[in-house]
């Protein structure tokens, strides 16, 4: 049997590769474990851009967490020389009683984070890429914009393996189990055994995670790339911010200004506008319907686009019936597995900070952070 570590974390994506760095940071033995390669594309932290903002309009118990998130962002860029974080500023745009833009008022005024409050036309304004409805208005965040996954991943790897973490890619896990005063991991290459898991699954959780009973949901996602009419100047970072616009039907779209250079177009796509698939049966095709469905809606809202039609390409999201996120110790294995899921549509801007809450329940039991919100009770029979 292979050696026993102190900790194995089971999916290296985003969340587990942050927990499998700042577990080894402190100095714990820990074996990563992978289904696929580093940095892959199968899952849910791809696709080159993620929106990251502070005046969240999911809930303002977030905020604490992203305060200390932007903190991360910003060491671990430095520790690792890898570009991750543009702060562009960004939108959140609809009329004034939509969720997007009465929920991020409701935490910048809750949290006293600095922002605007802008009319259509002072919108059209300073970033004529948008085109508003007269009845619309958007909270301007200068400290919003966006990340990087693929680097974000590769760096927390790089730190991970620095600080001698043992990382194994292409090595899907096919059971967990307790064992003795800890767990035992089971893949088609080896038996591994440790005082601790932490399970970051993604969209696998409600496989490897069964037993905690949550209903998750699994939906496919696509993301359009789009070469603007006239080019891609105005949509650079320093003339476009990325935004979050929520039309009067509650539909919402998102996007991102061009940082691929000429060629490499503008992203946009639908939030929360997914079709229900498991990561085996997910089609990742993307059909001509749905670049027509997505050219319509963004033409709407910004007039040089869709121009041309670049690429598209397709993600999972994982979801809760509440849309909050899953992090705990696991009720049924209290003093041996952790875990972290259901964070597709909102949660890589929380990566760095999961992985500190993550080390901090495996190695210590408890962490500072405000976690109360996220435990899976709220939407199981499960014990506290």
């Amino acid at each position: 049997m292979s050696p026993t570590y102190d900790v194995i974390v089971i999916g290296l994506g985003g969340m587990g590769s942050a927990a499998a760095h700042h577990l080894s940071a402190r100095g714990a033995r820990v074996l990563g474990l992978e289904k696929y390669g580093p940095v892959h594309s199968r899952g849910s932290s791809h696709g080159g851009s993620r929106v990251t903002r502070q005046s969240y309009f999911e809930d303002p118990a977030y905020v604490p967490l992203l305060l200390r998130s932007y903190e991360l962002y910003e060491q671990l860029e430095r520790e690792t020389g890898r570009r991750i974080a543009t702060l562009c500023g960004g939108l959140m745009l609809g009329r004034p009683d939509s969720r997007v833009v009465a929920g991020s008022l409701l935490s910048a005024e809750k949290w006293g984070l600095p922002h605007e409050l802008l009319s259509a036309p002072e919108i059209r304004r300073r970033f004529p890429t948008l085109t508003p409805d007269d009845d619309e208005v958007a909270l301007y965040e200068a400290r919003a914009g966006l990340l990087r996954p693929e680097n974000t991943v590769a760096a927390h790897l790089q730190l991970a393996t620095r600080a001698g973490a043992d990382l194994h890619f292409d090595e899907p896990v096919t059971r967990w189990e307790p064992y003795r005063d800890g767990v035992r991991v089971h893949t088609p290459e080896d038996t591994y055994t440790a005082g601790r898991l932490v399970i970051c699954p993604g969209a696998w959780a409600p496989g490897l995670l069964a037993d905690l009973g949550v209903p998750f949901s699994i939906e496919r996602q696509v993301m359009y790339w789009f070469r603007p009419t006239g080019g891609v100047r105005p949509y650079v970072p320093e003339r476009h911010p990325v935004y979050i616009w929520e039309d009067s039907a509650g539909v919402q779209v998102y996007g991102f200004p061009a940082i691929d250079g000429p060629d490499g177009g503008a992203k946009v796509a639908f939030f929360r506008k997914g079709t229900v698939c498991t990561p085996e049966t997910i089609e990742r095709t993307v059909h001509d319907d749905e670049v027509a469905a997505m050219a319509q809606q963004a033409g709407r809202r910004l007039p040089s686009l869709p121009g041309g039609f670049l690429t598209a390409a397709t993600c999972m999201y994982t979801t809760t019936p509440d849309e909050h996120f899953v992090i705990a110790r696991h009720p049924a294995h209290p003093d041996s597995v952790t875990v972290a899921c259901g964070f597709s549509g909102h949660g890589f801007k929380f990566v760095p900070v999961v992985g500190e809450i993550l080390a901090d329940l495996a190695l210590r039991g408890t962490t500072e952070h405000p976690i109360e919100l996220f435990h899976p009770s709220r939407l199981t029979a499960a014990p506290v």
